[in-house]
């Protein structure tokens, strides 16, 4: 019985991770953002707000594209005015990727479009029954696999 539920969760893990997942929630969240914001932006826009000023190569990684790939969509938010280059003070030959104040007002409303978006998704579930699965997903990465 406890595999199965294990196997359950995995089952529904996959489906979250999926790339083509995601950028469908992304195309939703950032639909009318304005120049420059759009599924393949949103990681990097996102990452940034929740890690501090970085290079898109360590960005790479987190984001899920190669670090040209990361300077590509970079440089769009920096033409939309969402983020600066900075000259990297541990490495002279390197930009970190900084948020500008358009940039955090941005996620900003991204994350609140998120919430919201996940508060319309469980409106029908019984009164508690939402609060109880936050506290689960929360304790689930504190100590599941991925703490």
């Amino acid at each position: 019985m406890e595999n199965e539920a294990g196997q359950e969760i995995a089952d529904a893990l996959g489906m979250l991770l999926r790339r083509s997942t995601r950028t469908q929630l992304h195309r939703r969240l950032t639909e009318g953002m304005g120049e420059g914001v759009d599924e393949l932006t949103y990681p990097v826009l996102s990452t940034l707000a929740r890690t501090g000023p970085r290079s898109a190569a360590d960005l790479a990684p987190d984001v899920g594209v190669d670090r040209s790939g990361v300077t590509r969509r970079a440089s769009r938010l920096e033409a939309a005015g969402l983020l600066r280059r900075e000259p990297d003070p541990a490495d002279g030959r390197a930009y970190l990727l900084v948020l500008t104040e358009r940039g955090r007002a941005a996620v900003a409303e991204l994350r609140a479009r998120l919430a919201a978006h996940i508060t319309a998704s469980l409106a029908s579930w019984p009164p508690g029954e939402a609060e109880r699965f936050a506290r689960d997903l929360r304790r689930f990465l504190a100590e599941g696999p991925f703490a």
